[in-house]
């Protein structure tokens, strides 16, 4: 089966099916190597501005759309299938586009669109794309490890009382700033914390900066939506330079982290539970100070403070 994949997580998903697709988007770039197939899709924004330009090149294209795709390669490709994604026309290129492109070219191939709020969602995109592409099989499988890593996790916080959860904040936007939605309340719970600014499937969305600072989190990760750590470095002064920052609690304390928000928490595929398994020893040190996750931690998250030392690198390291 010809496989096109429109988003870096549904390309790791069928990677995790063992297929390689024909196709991929222009961010897809996990596992190594699916960056040098054929990209059909381009991004009119600038990704490597600052988060405030990057808001308003958003806000400036919202008419043309923030994507295109290459038809006459996606003719060339003769898709049997296209995995797109219909959760948000700024994160990736959505269904829309997809469909308007097949309507062009002469191949005829099913699209499953994937739209997931929270963990549940993700692993049953998983065995829906496994039943599309006859790797059902397979694809139990994987949800079968995906789970058992989530309870190995949630195990450890169950019994923790409320009062020994800290208050999170997760930022997956720094200017204007956004609380992370959809999943994340989820990964916050199981890791042992108290996400009291977004329910489990609610969607990212901006919020008043006054509501940050009465909600004095205990604990803040800054994880922007499509910034590795070099780029969130960039940006810091979206927080610090607020009002008030130098007062929460989180940062009073030294409890505040950044995470790469490109390759983890904003990728709704299989390594959210890597994201997990980062995230818990963040949040209860001393429930997870032995055993070593499947990536660094380095690699995932650093404490913010760090994240000088980051700052002017021309590349991210590979995960």
């Amino acid at each position: 089966m010809r496989i096109v994949t429109t988003l870096p997580s549904a390309t790791e998903t069928v990677a995790a099916l063992g297929i390689e697709p024909v196709g991929v988007s222009h961010e897809c770039d996990h596992p190594p190597g699916v960056e040098d197939l054929p990209s059909v899709t381009a991004s009119r924004i600038d990704a490597e501005a600052s988060s405030g330009e990057i808001d308003q090149q958003v806000l400036d294209n919202s008419e043309a759309g923030v994507y295109s795709v290459d038809v006459d390669l996606l003719d060339s490709l003769e898709p049997d299938l296209i995995v797109t994604q219909g959760m948000c026309d700024v994160c990736a290129v959505d269904e829309v586009v997809i469909e308007n492109a097949v309507g062009e070219i002469d191949a005829n191939p099913d699209i499953i669109t994937t739209d997931p709020h929270n963990v549940a969602d993700v692993l049953e995109d998983l065995e829906r794309i496994g039943r599309a592409t006859g790797r059902e099989d397979r694809a139990r499988e994987v949800r079968a490890e995906l789970e058992s890593r989530i309870d190995a996790v949630r195990n450890r916080t169950a019994d923790l009382d409320p009062i020994e959860r800290p208050r999170m904040a997760i930022f997956d936007w720094t200017d204007p700033v956004m609380i992370a939605g959809h999943w994340t309340a989820d990964l916050v719970q199981w890791a042992g914390g108290t996400y009291g600014l977004a329910d489990s499937g609610e969607r990212s969305r901006p919020r008043e900066w006054s509501d940050i600072r009465e909600y004095d989190p205990e604990l803040i990760v800054v994880a922007p939506c499509g910034f590795g750590l070099a780029q969130t470095a960039e940006n810091t002064g979206d927080l610090t330079e607020r009002e008030g920052w130098e007062d929460l609690t989180a940062v009073q304390e030294g409890r505040v982290w950044a995470m790469d928000g490109h390759h983890y928490l904003n990728r709704p595929g299989p390594r959210l539970v890597d994201t997990l398994e980062a995230l818990a020893p963040i949040v209860q040190p001393e429930l997870f100070d032995e055993g070593t996750p499947p990536v660094a931690l380095e690699e995932v998250a650093v404490p913010f403070e760090t994240l000088t030392d980051r700052r002017g690198a021309t590349a991210e390291p590979k995960p």
